[in-house]
């Protein structure tokens, strides 16, 4: 899957978790907590989220800060 693919899918999940949430200047290097405005129940439910849409299960407790890393990880999870 690509980069711009699973992008688009984080959106969708971050917009159900948050649905107050705006994505129109989110990106690479937003940041999950300053700029989405993710807390640790929005961080949990976006992990979740996360291993039932792309079908994986996080490798114990990984620590994400930017949306780019979210979809570097998605992406090293998934298979073409």
């Amino acid at each position: 899957m690509d980069r711009e693919k699973i992008f688009d899918e984080l959106k969708e999940i971050l917009k159900l978790i948050k649905p107050s949430i705006d994505l129109s200047n989110v990106n690479d290097d937003s940041q999950l907590v300053r700029d989405v405005g993710l807390d640790s129940l929005t961080i949990l439910l976006l992990s979740l989220a996360v291993e039932n849409k792309f079908g994986f299960k996080f490798d114990g407790n990984p620590k994400f800060t930017t949306v780019g890393e979210v979809i570097d990880y998605i992406s090293s999870k998934t298979t073409l």
